[in-house]
């Protein structure tokens, strides 16, 4: 007897190989995925902008990074003492122009460098409701806890989305390399403030324009991130205490049905193998000179040192220097 439904993942046809670059953007989960294969000791990085939730924002910051433009004084605003960029995250705000401006221009550079060489993209939404900055008339990614009254609010429409995605592929079909793997996801997590209701619709206009815009695309795939926390893990035990985000336990469910179903074996074997370095590395006792602790350092390194060798890249370039 059953007493749950369970989801598998359809396996991708060109599994993610140990040395594929991965490149993800979007939404908050985007990052928890990330911070994952980032502990896996895999080539990736995770949204150059910070932070993104909606599908015009993210097609638009896939082109800003396409064409390596950088910012100026004129793409800011001033607000409480801080630069501010409507198209960024808050964590790169600064009461300094050059610092900010640097800052956005380091990592735009470092973005369009990453994605030339990617092999695989992953693009996680998490709305399809975008806000507009009335006195610039200008689409934001992020309010920055700017006063309600200098936005409007609207729900952007399942062909209006279809049209963003259509554009983003042909972006990144552009600069990366001929046979990018494209995987599109939607966000488990509930956005309350917009009421129940309209967060059910904003996602069904997600998952509706999706389908529609990558049904003709080669090398395009729907990841069911969303319907593996709905209704495969469908119980608050899953979630944080917040009711919305799901809990490491659901992120690594996710994660394991995830890399089983894209991953190589031996990209697989390369995760879990990492994953105990990791769980090793955390080991630290109160006596760092014991013998019993310095042999297990040494074997701990003789483990990274047989992993680099299974890759291009380097790996624990931190963990290793500091235990060393």
């Amino acid at each position: 007897m059953k007493f749950r439904t369970e989801i598998d993942i359809e396996p991708l046809a060109q599994k993610i190989q140990i040395n594929d670059s991965i490149f993800s953007i979007g939404s908050c989960f985007a990052t928890e995925m990330h911070q994952l294969l980032s502990d896996g000791q895999m080539q990736c990085l995770n949204n150059p902008f910070g932070t993104i939730f909606n599908p015009l924002s993210i097609k638009n910051e896939l082109e800003t990074l396409e064409k390596n433009k950088p910012y100026t004084e004129e793409d800011l605003i001033s607000y409480q003492d801080n630069f501010i960029s409507l198209d960024h995250h808050s964590s790169f705000n600064s009461n300094n122009l050059a610092f900010t401006l640097d800052k956005i221009n380091q990592s735009i550079h470092l973005g369009n460098s990453f994605l030339r060489q990617s092999r695989v993209v992953i693009i996680t939404y998490g709305t399809s409701y975008i806000y507009e900055f009335l006195p610039k008339q200008k689409l934001v990614a992020n309010c920055h806890k700017i006063p309600g009254k200098f936005f409007t609010k609207k729900m952007l429409s399942p062909d209006e989305i279809s049209l963003a995605i259509k554009e983003s592929i042909k972006i990144i079909k552009s600069i990366c390399k001929f046979d990018v793997q494209i995987l599109f996801s939607i966000s488990p997590v509930r956005h309350a403030k917009d009421g129940w209701i309209e967060n059910n619709l904003s996602k069904a206009h997600l998952i509706s324009a999706v389908h529609q815009a990558i049904k003709d695309e080669k090398n395009c795939h729907y990841l069911p991130i969303y319907e593996l926390m709905l209704d495969d893990l469908r119980d608050y035990r899953f979630y944080k205490s917040d009711m919305l985000h799901p809990n490491h336990q659901a992120v690594q469910y996710i994660f394991d049905k995830f890399t089983k179903a894209y991953f190589s074996d031996e990209a697989n074997d390369f995760l879990m193998e990492n994953f105990k370095i990791n769980q090793s590395l955390q080991h630290i006792p109160k006596d760092v000179t014991h013998p019993n602790y310095l042999a297990f350092k040494k074997h701990l390194n003789q483990k990274i040192a047989s992993q680099q060798m299974k890759v291009n890249h380097k790996i624990f370039v931190e963990s290793k220097a500091e235990r060393s």
